[in-house]
């Protein structure tokens, strides 16, 4: 269906929304977005993740390119039916010096954490955000899994986060925690926001987001609030299409 004969569009979180942390999107939920739901609606996803991680989850970039819309790195990488139109980066915005102080300081705060484990690739760097993982990115599952629920305990990215703002208050950036093991750092309004400028005239009133982490501290929170929005919580992909076909169908 023409893109301009639907008024409304869903922008999607992927994480926790329409995959399982970090997994791979089940099949049935991937088919009911893109050959019922898109009947319906235009449909777009919004993730901190960048696009090779977003490729990986929807099954190849053959699907991701049936999304209308796909926003990696909260928008500052931007794609329209599969072909990339604008791109954004944190270094143009913070510089080398600012940049460097910033990955030190995180760096230097990690060495001192005691975790229950401990792996690789605790500083990602992606085009418009950094990505600070206390246990590394490079843990198995269970470790991921393991790491989560320590955290809810002893708020080891909250208390991450309020360091980085006590001694470098004056950095530029802000941050939310989003999945299971770590949290996005990114200029001030480079959060998921970002995204609506390339939509908000197209279907102005009719924005849908759905999202799991819509709490405040979450990387879902503020789009999830933005009055150019209708913002839904959703639990997992099950309960996002439940709510999508209370809403379209």
């Amino acid at each position: 269906m023409d893109r301009r004969t639907r008024r409304a569009i869903c922008l999607f979180d992927v994480d926790g929304t329409i995959t399982e942390s970090r997994q791979p999107i089940d099949p049935a939920v991937r088919t009911y977005l893109v050959d019922e739901l898109k009947g319906k609606a235009a449909i777009g996803l919004v993730s901190g993740s960048d696009v090779a991680k977003i490729t990986e989850q929807l099954g190849g970039p053959e699907h991701v390119a049936k999304f209308d819309y796909v926003f990696a790195e909260n928008g500052l990488v931007a794609f329209k039916d599969g072909e990339e139109f604008d791109r954004r980066t944190i270094v143009d915005y913070l510089g080398e010096e600012k940049l460097q102080t910033f990955i030190n300081y995180a760096l230097g705060y990690m060495s001192d954490v005691r975790l229950p484990v401990k792996r690789g690739n605790f500083v990602e760097f992606r085009v418009g955000l950094i990505n600070i993982c206390p246990v590394g990115r490079s843990c198995s599952k269970a470790e991921r899994d393991h790491f989560e629920q320590y955290d809810k305990v002893h708020n080891v990215r909250k208390k991450f986060i309020e360091s980085i703002k006590e001694n470098l208050p004056d950095i530029g950036l802000t941050y939310s925690v989003g999945g299971q093991i770590s949290f996005d750092c990114f200029p001030v309004g480079w959060d998921k926001r970002y995204c609506l400028r390339y939509v908000e005239d197209e279907f102005k009133g009719n924005i849908h987001f759905f999202g799991d982490k819509t709490s405040a501290g979450g990387n879902d929170h503020e789009i999830f609030n933005d009055p150019r929005v209708s913002g839904h919580t959703v639990t997992d992909p099950e309960d996002t299409v439940s709510q999508l076909n209370d809403l379209f169908f």
